[in-house]
């Protein structure tokens, strides 16, 4: 029988699927971070092959198990067990990565078939198959993409945490804590962010997170603070929830426009929203609505009811001949 494996990497963790031709999952799995621009291309590997090793440890199958289980990792073998692997990995779009990354998966999880994309295109496999629409994700980072009705695919934004993400988890954890350095200044206005951003990080005080070497993670890791107190009224937490729909709208709609092109006037555009933080907001999701709405009266709105994973193993069963409807 064969089997598939889609995996998806991403700034927060790792996840894998194993499955078969018939469309069952056998196995999952989890591991830790996995986006190299995050954590460096070698705990990358190191998260990857571990999310992959633990699927093999779960499935039901002798001869599924125990494949994955040396240090670099399967031997060789006349007919590899997988048929193929899919891998959405955040940041490999470019080619400094996605070169010696895909080396590196072929030759540690031995396939008939190797692929490796940025994780939005596994979310937009989720979402819409090979149709024509969007996905805006927003989790530790953002990125929008799209596909034309031609199959061209079309995005916006995820250059990274440094010049970009607006509205992911990373940017509104540092708003969080500039929210709180100018509230603790008196430039900026009070906000219970200032103790909630000082609680979870153990500071004492807000000044001293100057002297605190952060990881994207852990910046990203506050989002959840924003969000709780926009849910009970703070005022600050409530704008920069607000700004943070506004800046994944914007992606949508420049998507939109280009896609306008492509699919006529009256084209409806599907729009699915995925990620931790629109997850995690049902208020954002309908401020990122009404924003995308004002501008695109033809979209429709929606969250992602799939996992961005089953995306790639839907890839990997295309990739390796076995054609579900998905």
């Amino acid at each position: 029988m064969a089997l598939f494996l889609g995996i998806d990497g991403g700034g927060s963790g790792t996840q894998a699927l194993l499955g078969d031709e018939e469309g069952r999952i056998l196995a999952r799995a989890v591991a830790g971070p996995s986006n190299p621009t995050k954590v460096g291309i070698e705990r990358a590997k190191k998260e990857l092959l571990r999310a992959a090793r633990g699927v093999f440890r779960e499935a039901p199958s002798a001869a599924e198990r125990g494949k994955l289980t040396t240090p670099r990792g399967v031997r060789r073998r006349r007919q590899p067990l997988l048929a193929a692997v899919c891998a959405g990995v955040a940041g490999v779009d470019r080619a400094a990565l996605s070169r010696p990354l895909l080396a590196w998966l072929r030759r540690a999880i031995p396939a008939r078939r190797h692929l490796l994309v940025v994780d939005a295109a596994i979310g937009l496999y989720a979402a819409l198959g090979t149709g024509t629409g969007m996905v805006v994700e927003s989790g530790t980072g953002s990125i929008a993409y799209a596909r034309d009705r031609r199959g061209r695919i079309l995005r916006a934004g995820g250059w990274g945490s440094t010049f970009d993400d607006p509205g992911s988890g990373h940017d509104l954890g540092r708003q969080a804590i500039m929210a709180a350095l100018r509230d603790f200044d008196g430039r900026g206005e009070h906000t219970v962010l200032t103790t909630r951003v000082c609680r979870a990080l153990g500071l004492s005080a807000i000044d001293q997170i100057v002297l605190k070497a952060l990881n994207p993670q852990q910046v990203a890791a506050l989002f959840p603070l924003v969000l709780g107190a926009a849910r009970e009224g703070d005022r600050v937490a409530r704008r920069l929830c607000a700004h943070a729909a506004f800046e994944l709208a914007q992606m949508a709609l420049a998507l939109g426009r280009r896609l306008g092109r492509r699919l006529g006037r009256h084209g409806i555009v599907p729009v699915v929203c995925f990620g931790g933080v629109f997850r995690s907001s049902p208020t954002l999701r309908r401020s990122f609505a009404r924003f995308v709405h004002q501008h695109m009266p033809a979209a429709r709105v929606r969250l992602l009811q799939r996992e961005p994973v089953e995306g790639a193993l839907a890839m990997a069963r295309e990739l390796g001949g076995a054609h579900l409807r998905f």
